[in-house]
Formats: C-alpha cells, sequence, structure tokens
C-alpha cells in the first residue's frame, strides 16, 4: 500500500461533509489536486469550489475528471455516511487505493502529536476551543474540526511548525478506533448511533477501546464518572465537583460573560471569564483547562483566550438579542444536547416563554430515544416539529415527527414543514426562540432571522 504523501491526486466521495471539507482543504493546501462528488450544492461546496477544488453533483462516474481516473495517481476518501454510489463501485472496480475518512486522519496522527477530543456531545465546540486557545498561546495547532469555528471562519485551523494536531474523534461507525492520540478529551458516553453499534453497552465499549488507543505517555482527561480506563494517566473534570481533580465552581453571569471559580487540586483560581454561556460550554472549557495545563501552560496564560472564544457556527449561535425577544440555533440532535441547550436557556432568561422548533435527526435515533426526546421536548413552552430528516437512512414504519409529538406530553405543540414554521411564528413578540437539530434546518435560520428582526422593529 502507497503512503498518502505518494498520491499526487486525492478525490473525495461525499466532499461536503464537514469532516471530509476539511480533508479536502488540508490536501490543497498540502500541494495535492483534489476534486470531489457530494449529492446537493452547499454554501460549503460553493466555498470548496472558490478555493480551486472541483466538485459535482450527480453520481455519473462520467463527471470524474480525467486527472482523478489513475489509480496510480489518485487516492480516494469516501465517508461512512456513504452506503453505496456509482462512483465509489466504479473506484473498486478499477483497483484505486480507497481509504475512510477516520483512515486518513489515523494516518496524519500519527505524524503530529494527536490531541483528539470524543464524547456523544460537546466535541466539536471543545476541539475548536483547544484549537482556539493553543493559537492565542502561540503554539498553533492544525486543527480537523466538526463544525466551522467562528474564530478561525474555518473548520480547519493550519500551522506548519505546531508539532500538535488537534482532531475531533468520530464515534460513528467506530471511526475514532483509527486515531492514535498522544492525549485526549472524553466528554461524555451516552448512547447513540445505536443503529452502528446495536446496544448500549456495545456503545460505551466502543469508548473503552478509544481510551486504550491514548498513548501511555500522554493524558485521558475524561468527564467525571465516565471510569474509561486507559494506559494513559487518568485525569477527571466536572463542575461543582470535591472529588474530580479539576473542577469549576460558583458559575455566574458578570457583564455578559460567564464566570466560575477553577480549582485545581487544591489550588483556586477565581474569576475565569468564559466566552460561552451555558453548563454545557463551562465544562467544554474545563476539559481543555485540564489538557492543557497538563502539557505544561499557565492558567493565567489561558484566560484572556478562553474569554475570546466565540464558539461554533449552529452551537449556541445567536441569531438576534434583543430587549424582549432573542434567537439562538443550536445543532443539537440528542436528548441529552436538547436538555443542556433549555436548561441553560432557562437559567439565562428565568420567566421568559421558549419556543423551540425541532428537526429530529435519522428514524433511528428518533426510534431508539423517543421516550427521551419527548421528555426533553416537553421542558419547552411551544414546540413546532419539522419532519424527521432522513439523513443516510430509509424510513421506519410508524416512526414519524406526529408520533413523537403526540407522545410529547404538553399542550402546544404541532408538526409543520419549514415555511408553515415561519408563518406559525409570523406574531412573537417576546421569548427566546430555538431551532433545534442537525439536519436541513439551517436553511430556516437565515428566514426566520429576518422574519424576528422585521417584528421588534413593528409597534
Amino acid at each position: 500500500m502507497k503512503s498518502i504523501q505518494q498520491f499526487e491526486q486525492v478525490y473525495f466521495v461525499g466532499i461536503g461533509g464537514i469532516g471530509m471539507s476539511a480533508l479536502a482543504r488540508f490536501f490543497k493546501f498540502s500541494g495535492k489536486d483534489v476534486a470531489g462528488y457530494d449529492k446537493v450544492e452547499t454554501p460549503l461546496t460553493q466555498q470548496l469550489s472558490q478555493e480551486g477544488i472541483a466538485i459535482h453533483y450527480e453520481d455519473l462516474h462520467a463527471n470524474i475528471p480525467m486527472a482523478f481516473r489513475n489509480p496510480e495517481t489518485t487516492l480516494v476518501v469516501y465517508t461512512p455516511a456513504i452506503k453505496s454510489l456509482g462512483e465509489l463501485a466504479f473506484f473498486q472496480a478499477n483497483h484505486f487505493q480507497i481509504l475512510k475518512r477516520a483512515e486518513v486522519l489515523g494516518v496524519l496522527t500519527k505524524t503530529f502529536q494527536g490531541l483528539c477530543v470524543a464524547g456523544t456531545h460537546g466535541k466539536t465546540t471543545t476541539s475548536s476551543l483547544l484549537a482556539h486557545l493553543l493559537t492565542e498561546l502561540g503554539v498553533g495547532c492544525t486543527a480537523f474540526l466538526g463544525g466551522i469555528a467562528s474564530n478561525f471562519d474555518s473548520n480547519l485551523v493550519l500551522h506548519a511548525q505546531s508539532p500538535y494536531a488537534v482532531i475531533e474523534a468520530d464515534e460513528f461507525d467506530r471511526s475514532f478506533l483509527q486515531l492514535s492520540p498522544f492525549a485526549a478529551i472524553i466528554t461524555a458516553a451516552d448512547p447513540d448511533h445505536l443503529d452502528i453499534y446495536g446496544s448500549a453497552d456495545s456503545f460505551v465499549e466502543g469508548f473503552r477501546q478509544f481510551s486504550l488507543r491514548i498513548d501511555p505517555k500522554g493524558f485521558c482527561v475524561q468527564k467525571e464518572g465516565l471510569a474509561l480506563a486507559s494506559l494513559a494517566k487518568v485525569i477527571t473534570y466536572a463542575i461543582d465537583s470535591s472529588t474530580a481533580t479539576y473542577s469549576l465552581a460558583n458559575l455566574r453571569y458578570e457583564h455578559g460573560f460567564q464566570v466560575a471559580d477553577l480549582r485545581i487540586d487544591q489550588d483556586i483560581f477565581p474569576n475565569i471569564e468564559l466566552g460561552l454561556p451555558g453548563i454545557h460550554n463551562a465544562e467544554n472549557a474545563l476539559g481543555c483547562i485540564a489538557l492543557l495545563h497538563l502539557l505544561g501552560f499557565e492558567v493565567a496564560d489561558l484566560r484572556p483566550a478562553l474569554k475570546s472564544f466565540k464558539g461554533v457556527k449552529r452551537r449556541f449561535e445567536y441569531q438576534l438579542r434583543s430587549e424582549e425577544l432573542v434567537y439562538i440555533d443550536d445543532y443539537a440532535h440528542h436528548p441529552t444536547e436538547i436538555n443542556a441547550l433549555i436548561s441553560s436557556v432557562r437559567s439565562m432568561y428565568p420567566g421568559w416563554p421558549i419556543i423551540g422548533v425541532f428537526q429530529p435527526h435519522l428514524f433511528s435515533r428518533t426510534k431508539d430515544f423517543a421516550q427521551e426526546f419527548a421528555a426533553s421536548l416537553a421542558a419547552l413552552d411551544q414546540l413546532y416539529l419539522l419532519p424527521i430528516y432522513p439523513a443516510r437512512e430509509l424510513p421506519i414504519h410508524g416512526v414519524t415527527s406526529e408520533w413523537l409529538r403526540d407522545i410529547t406530553p404538553m399542550e402546544a405543540k404541532a408538526v409543520l414543514p419549514a415555511h408553515e414554521v415561519l408563518i406559525a411564528l409570523k406574531n412573537i413578540k417576546k421569548g427566546v426562540v430555538l431551532t433545534i437539530g442537525a439536519g436541513d434546518i439551517d436553511r430556516l435560520v437565515a428566514p426566520l432571522t429576518e422574519l424576528l428582526k422585521i417584528q421588534i422593529t413593528q409597534p
């Protein structure tokens, strides 16, 4: 098998995915010719095209550029989210070297000191914050992120000299078991992707295997309570804990910032200002503080960088803030994430009505966690459900948004297509509006923002 660096061209099947596009950009920066296919054109694929990457949107191998048809010079990278595709079959039949995205990342982690972030929730924000902190500290890093980090306006961070690579370790399809981290943060192991793992026990076992892949000379920084064994030194973190090695306490809001007191063993560092609100974001920041402190960085040097972090697009992203109406867009697609989102909003805007627009992601996830979704969504004052976003799946009989609506124990609820949600929200004058989900609900964000802006200007 040839090494990655021996190939002149890299072709991506599913290039528009957030993780795939980061790799495409990396190889383009590295001097490779890059091209690819995706099912639909998006703002992200348009940006890739503007960066000189040829992309087409029909699954016809005749559309593959001639320069990428030589198996001796072209490496093919694909996403496991794609189950069957004519182009992939063409490359297989013609004996191209074909690697999953995670396999490529696995190779890259061996060329850097890999700092990986794993977890059912929070890994994109945590990895983006870790990359931001290393950049602000002057050390820098190369980072492959699962979202568009607002500080970089990209899902890829590049640094020619830094020894560090920050990599979001995706548990889907057991992809993170391809990685070889020097150190890792593990934020959560709440069961998910049961269509892949089969059971909750098997899912947690995947995280156990990941923690055992960490370099014995490195660190396994994990949220207290996970109890994942590792050959590396295990360090725990938690909010309001007297037993974790790293803890944040006395969370509060001062001058628009979330502030907390940091404890490391017996040492107290008061008034740490965090750039993002919410308990879950305080946890994410704490994991980063722990890892960087273990790597030898001083808390005093971390303070300004923590405060200046702007977050990740579609992670608790404010679209509108006025005295009586707030609109936040969030990627939450698991019951635990929805709980964290709504509880954070409740703490920040006590007494305000909260109106949520939720698009369930995957039929299997909706089926597996239906009761948990129902309980989470019931914490809203008003709920609008969009039809389930199928992604890679075919429908499951009986699993619909109407079914989820019916089992959600609240009165103000409805299932509507996106354009009717806009009509339903046209008279909202006060409260917090949330759009929630990981599918194509982001297409609703711009028109909804404009609608709400108009409403706050009208008497």
